[in-house]
């Protein structure tokens, strides 16, 4: 059969490599998924699970053993052959996403395997688009406003997640003049806004299950303020843009920052969340400063389930431009829907899965 693209996926069978996956299954699409060792059983799994939804015949879906972390992605030399020869379209999603993540580690998967990546790239010959997936954060300790087309700084960061990514992307930008490069930075990703499906409960999450643990007493006092944006986009908005960018020939060369145009100040989120379970609003808003103190003291985490390497980012006063995504999707019809109309679905799912 002969196939109108050849897409090599790394990061498969995480929760966002998934679903981008089903998201572009079609009779005329083969993947080559890039699985480690440990996860080939899910990924099989997963391969069938995909290919029962989709319709799409499993022959469509080729799991190939690798690692990103050494020479030629750890795959065979008939592998290797055969990546380079026929992938049309390659998404790099395989990365470590941990906040508290060692430095050794972040570097040897984050930058090192970004590297080896793109040495792969280099050598495709039919490549019609590369997809990097940064994120919004390579923005570090910066506090202002963040325009797509930047992203050198010297500002520092808060951990070694950001400042590997940081380095991998400016990996990646310096193919721009070499190959068809799309760089995709999402802000904090959250559950399905339909379906509220989650793979992991971090990030807002923590707030979720602070706020079900006793809901009408600690719904009082919001640990939010109104100076701080906290930028949330759920995972289909995510998987949807770069589905459609990445054949969107506007779209390369381009960095794209897959936020919320309008995202909500932390205190309006906290307010949200506690509506969608009580019906009922904060009554008290202590100053950030007291807040952020408690949350960085050594008995919060036992007491309100957030680690003390998530507490910054409840803090953090930068906010992210949006225009060339805006520009790029406008014409396609999509828009990243604002946190109140889906928060509804992420805590039903939680009271439905409080473990997962």
């Amino acid at each position: 059969m002969k196939f109108e693209r050849t897409i090599f996926v790394t990061g498969f069978p995480g929760f966002l490599a998934g679903r981008l996956v089903e998201r572009l299954a079609a009779p005329d699409v083969r993947f080559f998924l890039l699985v480690q060792e440990q996860f080939i059983d899910k990924a099989m799994k997963d391969v069938a699970s995909i290919s029962e939804r989709s319709g799409v015949s499993a022959v469509n879906f080729t799991v190939i053993r690798g690692d990103i972390t050494v020479k030629n992605l750890g795959m065979t030399d008939a592998d290797t052959e055969v990546v380079t020869s026929e992938t049309t379209d390659v998404f790099h999603l395989a990365a470590v996403y941990d906040l508290d993540v060692a430095k050794d580690l972040a570097y040897k998967v984050n930058v090192e395997g970004t590297r080896n990546v793109n040495d792969l790239v280099k050598r495709m010959e039919k490549l019609r688009r590369y997809n990097y997936i940064s994120t919004c954060y390579v923005a570090g300790k910066r506090d202002d406003r963040i325009y797509e087309n930047e992203l050198e700084h010297e500002e520092g960061f808060r951990n070694y997640y950001e400042e590997t990514k940081y380095f991998a992307e400016m990996e990646v930008e310096k193919l721009k003049d070499e190959v068809p490069v799309t760089i995709f930075r999402p802000a904090v990703v959250c559950g399905d806004s339909k379906t509220g499906e989650t793979a992991k409960y971090d990030g807002i999450y923590y707030v979720i299950k602070y706020l079900l643990r006793f809901p009408e007493i600690l719904r009082l006092v919001n640990v939010g303020n109104e100076n701080v944006r906290l930028n949330l986009v759920p995972v289909d908005f995510v998987v949807e843009g770069m589905a459609l960018l990445s054949s969107d020939e506007r779209a390369v060369g381009k960095t794209v920052a897959l936020a919320d145009p309008e995202p909500l100040s932390t205190k309006d989120i906290c307010d949200s969340i506690a509506e969608s379970i009580t019906k009922k609003r904060s009554v008290i808003t202590p100053p950030a400063k007291v807040v952020e103190t408690f949350l960085s003291s050594p008995i919060s985490p036992s007491l309100t389930g957030l680690p003390h390497s998530g507490v910054p980012y409840f803090f953090i006063p930068q906010t992210y431009d949006t225009a060339v995504m805006e520009e790029l999707l406008e014409p396609h019809g999509v828009k990243c829907p604002s946190f109140h109309e889906y928060v509804k679905n992420l805590v039903a799912f939680v009271e439905k899965h409080p473990k997962l």
